[in-house]
Parts: C-alpha cells; sequence; structure tokens
C-alpha cells in the first residue's frame, strides 16, 4: 500500500507540473509580439521590447517665453558727406546711379518751387495793387474826376497781372507734379526724399530686405546689429528708421530703412551687410521643431500616453523659434510628445 501511495504521489505531482508548464507556454504565446495600429492610425501600440521602445525619445511640451534672432541680408545704400562747394546742401552717396539722378533732380524741383512760390507772392501783390487802382480810377470817374479811358487802362492792367499770377501758378503745379515721379522712385528704393534733404553728415543709410510675413516681428525705433562682410568681427548698431509702405509683388519682401551714425566714415555705399534683429514671440506653448511632422499640409506631434502606446495629434503651428515650433492647438503643455522616431511613427501611422 505504501509503494502504491508514494506512485500516486509522484504521479499527481507530475500531472500538475505538466499541467502548470502547458499554462505558462499558453501564457507566453499571448503576449502581444507586433505593432498594433488602431482608430485609422491615430494610435499606436507597439512591442513591450525594451529594444523598440528605448528607440523613441521624448520632450515636454512647454509654456515659455521664446526669444529670437532674425536675420536679414543689407547694404549700405547711401551716406551722407559734407559738399564743399554749397555748405547749406549737403551730398548723398548712394550706391545706384539712378538713384542719384532722381536725388539731383528731387533737389532740382524744389530749388523751381522756391522761386515760383516767390514768383506767385510777388505777383499776386502786383495783382493786388493793380486791382486797388483800377478801384480809384472807378471812384475818381464816378465824381467827375477821371475818365473812362483810366478805367479802360486800369481793368487790362489788372487782367494782366492776374494772367501772369495764373500763369506762375500754372508753372508752379506742374513743378510739384514732377517731383511726385523722383520722390516715388526714392521711396521705392526705400528712402524718405524728405529724410535726404535734411540729413547731417555722417549719416548711413542701410537698406534690408526682410518676408511680409516677419515684418510684424520688427518696430520702427528699436535698434538692431550689423555685421558686414568688409569689417569681419565688428559689429555695428543701428535703429530702424522706417518700416517699407510697399511689398514687392515677386519676392514678397519689404524693405526696411536703417540709420547709423558713421563718424569714423567707415561705410561706403554698396558694402554688404548682415542685420540682426532680436525679436519676441511672447509667452507660448512650443515643441522641438523635430517633433513635428506635415502630411498633405497638415501638421501632426505623436504624443506618448504610456511606456508603450503613442498617440497621433493635429496641430496648429506658428513660426519656427530656434529649435522649437510654436504649437497653437492640438496638444497641452506637460504632453509627452516625440522627437526621436517621429519619422518612423509617421511611416507606421499613415501606412508609408
Amino acid at each position: 500500500m505504501t509503494k502504491t501511495a508514494l506512485g500516486l504521489s509522484i504521479a499527481s505531482i507530475a500531472w500538475l507540473a505538466m499541467s502548470c508548464g502547458a499554462h505558462q507556454e499558453k501564457k507566453t504565446a499571448a503576449a502581444p509580439s507586433k505593432t498594433v495600429v488602431e482608430d485609422s492610425g491615430r494610435t499606436i501600440k507597439l512591442p513591450p521590447d525594451s529594444l523598440t521602445l528605448h528607440f523613441f525619445k521624448t520632450m515636454e511640451a512647454t509654456q515659455s517665453d521664446l526669444n529670437a534672432e532674425l536675420m536679414a541680408p543689407a547694404r549700405v545704400a547711401a551716406t551722407v558727406v559734407k559738399s564743399n562747394g554749397n555748405t547749406s546742401q549737403n551730398i548723398v552717396l548712394f550706391d545706384n546711379p539712378d538713384l542719384t539722378a532722381s536725388y539731383t533732380e528731387l533737389l532740382q524741383h524744389i530749388i523751381n518751387i522756391r522761386e515760383k512760390g516767390n514768383i506767385i507772392r510777388q505777383k499776386k501783390a502786383i495783382a493786388a495793387q493793380k486791382q486797388i487802382e483800377l478801384d480809384r480810377f472807378k471812384d475818381l470817374a464816378e465824381h467827375g474826376a477821371g475818365t473812362g479811358k483810366d478805367v479802360s487802362d486800369a481793368k487790362t492792367d489788372l487782367i494782366s497781372a492776374q494772367t501772369e499770377m495764373a500763369i506762375a501758378e500754372t508753372d508752379l503745379a506742374n513743378e510739384k507734379t514732377s517731383i511726385i515721379e523722383h520722390e516715388s522712385k526714392l521711396k521705392l528704393a526705400g528712402f524718405d526724399p524728405q529724410s535726404l534733404v535734411t540729413a547731417k553728415p555722417d549719416k548711413t543709410w542701410i537698406i534690408c530686405e526682410m518676408p511680409e510675413n516677419q515684418i510684424t516681428k520688427v518696430k520702427e525705433g528699436s535698434t538692431c546689429k550689423l555685421q558686414l562682410n568688409s569689417y569681419p568681427g565688428e559689429t555695428f548698431s543701428g535703429v530702424i528708421e522706417k518700416i517699407g509702405e510697399v511689398v514687392d509683388n515677386i519676392t514678397r519682401m519689404v524693405k526696411l530703412r536703417i540709420t547709423v551714425s558713421d563718424i569714423q566714415h567707415k561705410l561706403r555705399p554698396g558694402m554688404f551687410a548682415t542685420v540682426k534683429f532680436g525679436v519676441s514671440e511672447g509667452n507660448t506653448l512650443s515643441v522641438p521643431r523635430t517633433s513635428v511632422i506635415t502630411v498633405q499640409g497638415k501638421n501632426y506631434v505623436f504624443v506618448r500616453k504610456n511606456d508603450s502606446t503613442f498617440e497621433r495629434r493635429e496641430v496648429l503651428t506658428g513660426v519656427q523659434v530656434n529649435d522649437r515650433m510654436v504649437v497653437f492647438g492640438g496638444i497641452k503643455a506637460g504632453d509627452q510628445v516625440v522627437t526621436d522616431g517621429a519619422m518612423q511613427l509617421k511611416g507606421i501611422s499613415f501606412g508609408y
């Protein structure tokens, strides 16, 4: 009996061991072993092996102040120097002969306008005097102290004076019309005609161009830094004097006029430069640039929900600031967005 009981016990233990082994094999076989894509690619579940999961790195979406430095190509467009022949009017040297011609014509028209203005004042004074004389002769004729011929001659003199005044006024109007053409050429080149005329010596103008979608980030009166190819390693300080009023139809660029005080006379028209503007995007939500992928014109990021699950989110993005991208919607601060491996998840999510 003892041997029989011992044999049954051994058989039971063996059966239990085999049964446990079979259950263990079933449990191992049931564990997920491949990537699962759900909800039209919006959710991705990866195998829970450390090698695969460690490949995907994440970084937190943050809400913070973003500051960047915009750079734009530029050139020295004009400088002001003293005139030896005319101390009342300084000379402006341009990097463009056409602008030099326009500015010269502008100055001549300004002189002509002043002269014609003086002539008109003289003609008005003469016409006023002729009117007084006519009124006097009329009064004399009414009281029998004058003749009709005197009145007639006075009328003729008045009409002649008024005609000469009208001609002078027409000449002045023509001068003012002609000056508009030259003012327009200078404005399109980024200059203010009045500022050119009244500019002091040692003043230099830098003209740079900026994309229209960036123009709201700079303001008139703010400072900027310039580096010129002719003076490597040296930095010049400038002030944004004017933001252009016209957007180029082809390049979609806007001209900025920057003034520099060049007391040492280092700058020459035609020199190339790079302008650096410090700009602030304010307190905004942002993610690393490598997190954002683009498919058919839409931007997406992948958010890590747990160790092995990732969720695709469509996001509304703004500008790129250094290595981060501004995000206006689609995620919130604290979300863990994928930085390394985003392109691989893109292929899995969209099926290519």
